[in-house]
């Protein structure tokens, strides 16, 4: 085996260097010549690529008709020469980009429509500069828009949190310490929030960074919700019969994180969450039952509320999707 290596490896050199060091230094030191030239080159291949700039996490801002809408990116490599990622548009869940092109400073992508209207591809082109971003994103309809992007920060904490005290979110009368991003459909009827129909999302008027929360909710068949922690990261809320865990069903962190197991209960039935956040560490509990333990949220999930990762966010309950009901929420803030 070791000679048919060193048969390649000499194809590769010029054959009257060869014939010059064999005339010097004899076959012996020739072929441990040969043999660390071998191990060198083995070992270049197995060395980790100098990553591109554009390699990392972005969270994107879209200039919509007047409108910042959120997005996110994520680029890193694969193998030697590729550059790959993964993007979550300003709905639906994050998709892979099976090629990211970077040259000049210029990134670009196109990927196919997931929720978007239209049958083209969505496209994004943008010129990185003093680490940042700018450009446009083109979706599958063929509108145009401009777009800009910062790196997305780490939100490592140095240290664990020291929980200060809880405070009651839903006072079980009416939507004091709430509004609505559109027009309200949100009720209160006999301590139960609720939204009998599809209509705009519930927002804490209070901003959060570290804590954890307590809610319970309730759907009736084939419904869906969601809880968005910061107004960032949804916790999905959905109607799950017959269906194995999944990143877009219950007791999901939406398209990114699946539960570990199935721990919902069947539509019309109470069922609670205790979810912990710390930086982009989250834990959460399904009736009682520890599904998610301790992972990373890469980015923010379609329908945030912004890209704004490092700022504090208020606590989001979906109502666009379908009837929902929600009572004894309760969140403890870190000091």
């Amino acid at each position: 085996m070791m000679f048919d290596i060193l048969k390649r490896f000499v194809l590769r050199i010029h054959i009257k260097k060869i014939i010059v060091m064999k005339n010097i230094f004899g076959n012996t030191l020739l072929i441990a010549f040969l043999l660390t030239l071998c191990i060198t080159a083995t070992k270049a291949n197995f060395e980790k690529p100098v990553s591109p700039a554009i390699v990392g996490r972005w969270d994107i801002t879209i200039n919509m008709d007047g409108k910042q809408s959120p997005s996110w990116l994520e680029v890193h490599n694969s193998g030697n020469h590729t550059l790959v990622g993964s993007f979550v548009g300003t709905g639906g869940s994050a998709r892979p980009v099976s090629l990211v092109n970077f040259n000049d400073s210029k990134v670009s992508f196109s990927i196919p429509p997931q929720w978007e209207q239209g049958n083209g591809n969505l496209t994004f082109e943008a010129t990185l500069q003093d680490d940042s971003l700018s450009g446009n994103i083109t979706f599958p309809d063929g509108k145009s828009f401009s777009c800009s992007a910062v790196r997305a920060p780490s939100l490592q904490q140095d240290k664990a949190p020291v929980w200060g005290k809880p405070i009651t979110l839903f006072n079980g009368k009416d939507l004091t310490g709430w509004h609505t991003l559109g027009n309200n459909q949100w009720i209160v009827e006999d301590g139960v929030l609720k939204s009998p129909h599809s209509g705009a999302n519930l927002v804490t008027d209070q901003t959060f960074t570290n804590f954890k929360l307590h809610i319970e909710f309730r759907y009736p068949k084939e419904s869906n919700s969601g809880v968005y922690l910061r107004g960032r990261y949804e916790v999905q809320v959905e109607d799950e019969e017959d269906i194995s865990p999944a990143k877009d069903k219950l007791g999901a962190v939406y398209g990114f994180i699946e539960p570990s197991e199935k721990a919902g209960k069947s539509a019309g039935e109470w069922q609670t969450y205790d979810i912990t956040l710390v930086g982009r560490m989250v834990t959460v509990m399904l009736n009682g039952k520890t599904v998610i333990c301790n992972r990373e949220i890469p980015g923010i999930t379609g329908g945030a509320i912004n890209s704004r990762e490092g700022e504090p966010g208020p606590l989001l309950i979906q109502g666009d999707h379908g009837p929902i009901e929600y009572k004894n929420i309760v969140i403890t803030p870190a000091e």
